[in-house]
């Protein structure tokens, strides 16, 4: 998202947002268990999630959707994900589509889709993966085809997040025939408008409930459905994918680990956890304050990067990518190893066995993929290289 088009806060307020997302949670939470071990989509949790207005949190008001901003997609990507981490990923991903339209959508699209989506008619996925590049952000493979006003769109895509159960879709494809890879263009498609096929089946490890399989999509769209400029997918990339996914994401992932913290605590705090456990053990107390300094030191980092994102006035500055690429990294890699001591602290009984009450067993496997959700190592790459060019080694010190 642009420095100059941060989304303003909540229509209702803080109040407001709590009492939808409120309303939401008990669904999710009861739902987890039977998605997880199903791996089927949380279709209760997104009928939920379209009649709380939630779906259209990041809409402006004058389109009928609640103003929300990024701070406010944070905390309640943070809150859904503690009863359903899967259904809280298809959400933030959704939101991450909704910012992409508001800042870079056609007039003619923002006024169709937009209230559409505020009403909770609209779930949107995004197909960015694809055989041959994987999930490389920045190029195609599959070429748009223009007929006059009218785009051709013919894509494979081996993974799409709730992509079978999307209204529409945002997809990037090579801007034509003749076009570099890297000549982006971002496309969006009602399921209306497409021939939309599954394939393969989803049985993963964890985020079962994502239901991310593959998917071939055909069709024709209006030119008009272009987001950002022809092949000027890096812009939407730069200054809105990246950031709000990377935020949205890392909210999530520490919403589940600081979740699994809390259920744990009130085990070792009730009778029966006192009778298990040896709450004075010099061990169990260092593992509780290291995970506590992971969750602590994720959230600093989060709030600092959602500072930048709606503060600086160059989002491609160095140090601001560093921050941002480094807070998915970071989260990725500390909430997985949060609920890892935790399973360890707690022991076979409520750490390891499916069906514990914990559910330690389930995060863990959910959060494993979170290192691989856009590769940390591809990240890390990247950083190396902005590493150099960061000669003053700009750690936002200004901002304190």
């Amino acid at each position: 998202m642009t420095a100059t088009a941060v989304p303003r806060p909540a229509a209702g307020g803080l109040d407001d947002l709590r009492s939808r997302v409120a309303a939401v949670r008990p669904v999710l939470r009861n739902q987890a268990r039977a998605v997880d071990a199903s791996a089927a989509f949380p279709v209760a949790g997104l009928t939920a999630l379209r009649e709380s207005g939630l779906l259209g949190l990041l809409v402006p008001a004058r389109y009928g959707g609640l103003g929300g901003d990024l701070t406010d997609l944070v905390r309640v990507a943070a809150d859904l994900a503690a009863d359903c981490l899967s259904t809280a990923m298809i959400w933030a991903m959704h939101g991450q589509q909704v910012a992409a339209l508001v800042a870079y959508a056609t007039p003619e699209l923002r006024a169709e889709l937009l209230p559409r989506v505020a009403a909770g008619e609209v779930y949107l996925a995004s197909v960015t993966s694809e055989r041959g590049k994987g999930g490389h952000l920045l190029t195609a493979e599959a070429a748009l085809h223009r007929d006059g006003d009218l785009l051709r769109v013919e894509r494979d895509a081996p993974i799409v997040t709730g992509g079978r159960h999307a209204d529409g879709f945002l997809i990037t494809m090579r801007d034509g025939p003749q076009a570099p890879r890297s000549a982006v263009s971002l496309v969006y498609a009602d399921r209306t408008a497409l021939d939309v096929r599954a394939s393969g089946s989803w049985n993963p490890m964890g985020m079962r409930g994502t239901h991310s399989g593959a998917l071939r999509l055909t069709g024709t769209v209006p030119l008009a459905n272009l987001v950002g400029a022809p092949g000027g997918f890096r812009t939407v990339a730069v200054s809105t994918f990246a950031p709000v996914g990377h935020l949205a994401w890392s909210a999530c992932w520490l919403g589940a680990a600081r979740a699994a913290y809390g259920t744990v605590l009130h085990l070792l705090r009730s009778n029966a956890g006192r009778r298990q456990f040896d709450i004075r053990s010099d061990l169990l107390r260092v593992r509780l304050a290291r995970v506590r300094l992971d969750l602590d030191t994720t959230a600093a980092l989060l709030a600092r990067c959602l500072r930048d994102v709606r503060d600086a006035g160059d989002l491609t500055a160095p140090a601001v990518q560093l921050r941002l690429n480094g807070l998915k990294v970071h989260a990725a890699e500390r909430s997985f190893a949060v609920v890892d001591t935790l399973v360890e602290l707690t022991g076979l009984r409520h750490g390891y066995l499916r069906d514990a009450p914990l559910a330690l067993e389930r995060v863990f496997r959910d959060l494993r993929s979170a290192s691989l959700n856009y590769g940390n190592d591809r990240l890390l790459l990247a950083n190396g290289a902005l590493t150099l060019l960061d000669r003053g080694v700009d750690l936002g010190e200004e901002r304190w």
